[in-house]
């Protein structure tokens, strides 16, 4: 690892109201800093309609071989929960909280953790008002949830906003592939059926051989850089409109926590890969055409390749209920929800009592109409 990434600066990302000295918080509603104390906004630098919202992509063969420079890294200070080993930065004068994202007690340590810094970011666009708003409206519509998790989570402390990581990749790729295309046919044939002669007609595949190249560039592919939440939570906030990322600005996490990426750049290529190789397979079988298509080989060459580190905005409650944790999280852009389906054993119970009398309602006056 080079010598610059090794002095990468400690970032603290804390923002003093100019007027009183008590801390900014980005308010989402108006997208400028607050101050709660005396009512002081503050503007973001280097954002606004005249600034230039072109964020750099970084060279992945350069990541991957320690060749990044010191602006290009960062040191924040984190806790890593024991229980789910989420890794969460803390401000500096915190030394005791809950994991935001199991409600499990931690100390927060005064570790520093070095990292890729982020290239873009999408700012919160829903407060903590209207995201909790959105999560008891999907809670009351699971009606097998049990009363008390509803009651408490309407009545329970704050959401929390949490900036997830991510990583986007671009790749240029070429593919040259052999396979064969198929064009159904039928033929006619005569078959016994209950002692007659019928007519049938059976479906056959005449193949032939193909071949050829198919290129495609891949633009934003989203990989998500952390292992505190299920991967089928985040994948269904999507879409995110990554259109509208701003460039990175320290501000816009005032008031806010940051979630340390826990997935490797070349990790999260992997999953990246993956992606692409599924849509190449599908541009390959478009280019041989016909009814049906074999696949016997695909060679892709990818050249080119890119990468951000992006934080997605996301309002999440953690919640313990009768020993067990429940979470939630909530996209802080669109509203989107999602999260633990409780199930309540004594709804769930009187649902099939009922279903019972109700057949058995039916049953009997079926029998009493024969």
């Amino acid at each position: 690892m080079s010598e610059d990434t090794l002095t990468a600066p400690v970032e603290e990302h804390r923002f003093p109201c100019d007027q009183c000295g008590a801390d900014f918080r980005f308010d989402p509603e108006r997208g400028q800093l607050l101050c709660d104390h005396c009512g002081n906004v503050g503007e973001i630098s280097g954002t606004g309609p005249w600034s230039s919202k072109s964020i750099r992509e970084i060279d992945f063969d350069a990541a991957i071989a320690n060749r990044l420079s010191s602006q290009e890294m960062e040191e924040t200070r984190i806790s890593k929960c024991p229980n789910c080993a989420a890794q969460v930065e803390f401000d500096p004068g915190v030394h005791a909280a809950e994991c935001p994202f199991c409600a499990t007690p931690v100390v927060a340590d005064t570790g520093n953790s070095r990292h890729i810094k982020p290239k873009g970011l999408l700012p919160f666009a829903l407060d903590e008002t209207t995201a909790r708003d959105a999560m008891t409206d999907w809670l009351g519509r699971l009606w097998f949830a049990p009363n008390g998790l509803q009651d408490y989570a309407r009545k329970g402390r704050k959401m929390t906003g949490i900036y997830v990581p991510y990583w986007t990749f671009d790749a240029d790729t070429k593919s040259s592939y052999r396979g064969e295309h198929g064009t159904v046919y039928y033929e006619t044939r005569r078959v016994q059926r209950n002692g007659k002669t019928e007519t049938v007609r059976v479906a056959k595949v005449r193949w032939r051989p193909a071949s050829g190249r198919v290129a495609r560039f891949f633009d934003d592919v989203l990989v998500l850089a952390s292992q505190s939440l299920p991967k089928r939570y985040t994948d269904a906030l999507e879409p995110w409109d990554l259109s509208a990322l701003e460039p990175y600005h320290p501000e816009f996490l005032a008031g806010f926590r940051a979630e340390a990426y826990s997935v490797e750049l070349k990790d999260g290529f992997v999953e990246a890969r993956g992606y692409m190789d599924r849509v190449i397979t599908r541009d390959v079988k478009f280019d041989i055409g016909g009814d049906r298509q074999r696949i016997h080989s695909i060679d892709t060459q990818v050249s080119d390749v890119t990468f951000k580190h992006i934080l997605l905005p996301v309002w999440l409650a953690a919640y313990k209920y009768r020993g067990k944790s429940y979470r939630f999280v909530v996209n802080g852009r669109t509203g989107a929800v999602q999260g633990e389906r409780p199930w309540s054993a004594w709804k769930i119970g009187f649902a099939v009592v009922v279903g019972l009398i109700a057949a058995a309602g039916v049953g009997y006056v079926v029998a009493m109409n024969q």
